[in-house]
């Protein structure tokens, strides 16, 4: 045998090693009692620990949505939180099941890395906050500025593209969580801060005085966020996008955390099979037939979700913009459940 096919040899069986592996992760979940979720470090609104230690936030409720869908008990989650750097690393060792971490899914992580991404659960796009007192009104007045921004991300590829693109500089000043981006943006370290735009909605609720910082109107890329599992476990990938898509339909028929009884005698048939009043969609996952009316009393709807940790009565204050559904003058939409 060659080298060369000895090495594709090699190659080939550690793929499907990987896959015979990774194709067990709904057995593996049941059998250890909890979902295993990769979140951030900390990002208020999306995931972080409250007052007493308990991890909350939009991304965490999805993680909860799981555990609500394979077990009827959203509570029965272990966090592991990750930095940009770290994420993937942890995701292909199967240390996590998923990740839950508002991650851009782009061409190479899904080819390249080996994931699968389920779907997209937040529509973003990429801003700069600075100091009101800076005196800038738009990125294009950012030439030589000095830029605090997180390592291993697509975010920093982006900034080097748009100054690039506009004959601008900068002097990147690298950090490797969302909260020492933060607080070298504070200490004065950087004149700006750049990332996702609900990042920096997250990050302006959290420095001392949120009056003397301003988002600026530029959006500089497309940042389609959600939640991703290994490559090769497609019954896994199967869970978590309809878990996903779940909460997407349950709000698009009508159906909320608090109707959801009710709704079980629906004469709507996509109402009845959603909740498990008739068909055998759960079954098909491996799941009870009621997961997705589990998720959606237990986590609620994505609506609820959203307005529970982002929307506009929160210290984020996000419109649903994009974010809203394909009938409400926003692209969020579900595959039907069918």
């Amino acid at each position: 045998m060659t080298l060369i096919k000895m090495m594709t040899t090699v190659a080939a069986v550690g793929i499907l090693t990987a896959g015979a592996a990774s194709a067990q992760t709904l057995d593996a979940v049941k059998e250890r009692g909890s979902v295993q979720c990769g979140v951030t470090t900390g990002l208020a609104g999306f995931a972080a620990p409250n007052d007493v230690g308990e991890w909350q936030g939009f991304d965490v409720d999805f993680c909860r949505a799981m555990a609500a869908a394979v077990f009827g008990d959203p509570d029965m989650v272990n966090y592991t939180p990750t930095t940009a750097k770290e994420r993937f690393t942890a995701l292909q060792s199967g240390e996590i099941d998923l990740l839950a971490r508002n991650t851009t899914w782009t061409f190479s992580r899904d080819v390249n890395l080996g994931f699968e991404f389920v779907g997209i659960n937040y529509y973003d796009g990429q801003g700069f906050m600075v100091r009101t007192d800076l005196g800038v009104d738009s990125a294009l007045d950012l030439d030589g500025a000095s830029v605090c921004i997180q390592t291993g991300t697509t975010t920093e590829l982006n900034l080097a593209d748009y100054f690039r693109t506009n004959g601008m500089s900068f002097e990147p000043v690298t950090v490797d969580t969302d909260s020492q981006a933060r607080e070298a943006y504070e200490a004065g370290r950087c004149d700006v801060y750049t990332t996702d735009a609900s990042g920096l909605a997250a990050q302006r609720s959290a420095v001392s005085d949120p009056s003397a910082h301003k988002i600026l109107p530029e959006i500089i890329s497309k940042e389609p966020l959600g939640p991703l599992v290994r490559h090769g476990d497609n019954q896994w990938g199967d869970v978590a996008r309809w878990v996903l898509n779940a909460m997407i339909t349950a709000e698009e028929l009508g159906v909320t955390s608090e109707n959801a009884s009710e709704m079980m005698e629906s004469e709507n048939p996509e109402i009845r099979r959603l909740l498990g009043a008739e068909g055998e969609l759960g079954a098909m996952l491996g799941l009870s037939n009621d997961f997705a009316y589990n998720v959606v009393t237990m986590v609620g709807n994505y609506a609820e979700v959203y307005e529970r940790n982002i929307g506009v009565d929160t210290p984020l204050g996000l419109e649903r913009g994009l974010n809203a559904l394909w009938n409400d003058g926003g692209v969020l939409y579900s595959p039907p459940f069918r």
